[in-house]
């Protein structure tokens, strides 16, 4: 696949925010079918938008003919600022939806994250919902749950965890999923960063997303 990638910046609260842009092959897709904004893992513990999870769900959507965008949080590579806890990053990427809004008008809005990004996203979803201008669909991998206080998610929402995860035990997931009923798809062998199994990632959103 053919990933066109463009790097920019947007000013946030904390000062400037790097981004990346990929587009999908447009010899597949003339017209981009949605946006997708994807958040990577935890600033203090090297996280960045260029985890190879946070890539793969790039890859994902530009497979799915979306237009994917991902961020440096606060205090990360090139971007300004310093780690806010989650409450500015989701300020932060809030930011950067209206963004690529203004870019993009009118296409359907994803939202999909890792470990820690998967907070962000969780909270983004829940602004948006406040506002009546809900995501059609999350995509969650590795989610914080038990580490961060994961907000209650819809229904339609795409859950992926690994089997032997360290740092957030599959358990925790359950105990966050079981009271809102939703399935958690589990990847045998899968440890927290997804080593070799990448590609179930990539797998199984294409073929829940249209479902």
């Amino acid at each position: 696949m053919n990933l066109h990638i463009k790097k920019f910046f947007i000013s946030g609260a904390a000062g400037q925010l790097e981004c990346a842009l990929n587009l999908p092959d447009a010899t597949e897709f003339a017209t981009p079918r949605g946006l997708a904004l994807i958040a990577h893992p935890h600033p203090l513990y090297s996280g960045t938008m260029d985890n190879k999870v946070v890539h793969t769900l790039a890859r994902t959507f530009t497979k799915l003919g979306y237009v994917a965008v991902r961020m440096n949080f606060r205090g990360v590579g090139a971007s300004e600022g310093v780690h806010d806890v989650g409450v500015g990053e989701t300020d932060d990427m809030a930011v950067l939806l209206a963004h690529m809004q203004q870019q993009y008008p009118g296409l359907p809005v994803a939202l999909a994250g890792f470990s820690f990004g998967t907070f962000v996203q969780a909270q983004l979803q829940q602004r948006l919902i406040t506002q009546g201008q809900p995501a059609e669909r999350l995509v969650l991998v590795g989610t914080a749950a038990g580490k961060w206080a994961m907000p209650d998610v819809p229904a339609n929402t795409i859950l992926i965890h690994g089997e032997q995860d360290e740092t957030i035990p599959l358990a925790d997931v359950f105990d966050w999923a079981r009271p809102q009923d939703l399935p958690v798809m589990v990847i045998p062998g899968a440890d927290h960063f997804f080593h070799k199994k990448l590609q179930h990632i990539k797998n199984l959103t294409v073929e829940m997303w249209r479902c």
